[in-house]
């Protein structure tokens, strides 16, 4: 698997020589948030630890995303979450800065979903429906190849790859350059079985108390309608980010 998202990398890379989005220097991000949650009674305990790492460059009219998020869990001494993904994604813009083009590649392998690995890439376009300092909602949708190997029931293997629809709503509002509000929701069909589908949700609550830091309450579901599992995870943390 880590071999075709390396060889879709390479493949990607040539559009990094498109002219910029916002001006004719190069700009970085980088951002890392660590959020969990530990409950311990005289019953039992337990704890969630979700470590998320972004890192983005932007130039004219090209924004190039890298992220990866490692989620690990036990409940009395139980494993319920072992959760790696990893993704690489590029937006391509056009003179209308609201359009743009998309292409991702991404790798999943989650205990909780029973994903043994998980590879998707793809294309698409997307629209800025909402594009202010301090508020956008952006709309996007495409087709991606995705390659799977899945426990079903647990115990029952099953390696299989479909063609999906991947339709995405996701948003950021600023109030005041205090407090953050932002997500991504996606809808993901197989176009070959209709009852095959995907649903993430990633949101998140900022209070910034540096320009740098901020403490943030997330919360994330998925499901992962072909294998009947699903998980929610609500955690608290930090996250710090910085442009350059």
């Amino acid at each position: 698997m880590m071999k075709r998202i390396v060889v879709l990398l390479i493949l990607l890379t040539p559009g990094l020589s498109a002219r910029a989005q916002f001006s004719d220097s190069t700009h970085y991000y980088v951002k890392y948030a660590s959020t969990g949650s530990i409950n311990r009674t005289n019953d039992g305990n337990s704890y969630l630890l979700n470590n998320m790492a972004a890192f983005k460059v932007s130039k004219k009219k090209v924004v190039l995303n890298a992220g990866a998020s490692y989620v690990y869990g036990q409940q009395d001494k139980a494993l319920t979450n072992n959760d790696v993904t990893a993704a690489l994604d590029f937006n391509l813009y056009q003179q209308n800065h609201r359009f743009f083009y998309w292409g991702l590649a991404s790798y999943d392998k989650s205990f909780s979903l029973k994903i043994n690995d998980r590879f998707q890439g793809g294309l698409g376009a997307a629209y800025d429906v909402i594009s202010r300092p301090n508020a956008t909602l952006t709309l996007s949708d495409g087709i991606l190849f995705e390659n799977s190997d899945l426990f079903l029931k647990d115990t029952i293997p099953d390696v299989y790859h479909t063609f999906r629809n991947s339709f995405r709503v996701t948003y950021k509002w600023t109030i005041k350059n205090i407090i953050v509000l932002e997500g991504a929701q996606y809808f993901q069909q197989s176009l070959q079985n209709g009852e095959d589908f995907i649903i993430k949700s990633n949101n998140s609550l900022s209070l910034k108390l540096r320009s740098w830091l901020a403490i943030t309450a997330a919360l994330s579901y998925n499901k992962l309608n072909r294998t009947d599992r699903e998980n929610l995870l609500i955690n608290y943390g930090v996250t710090i980010e910085k442009y350059f």
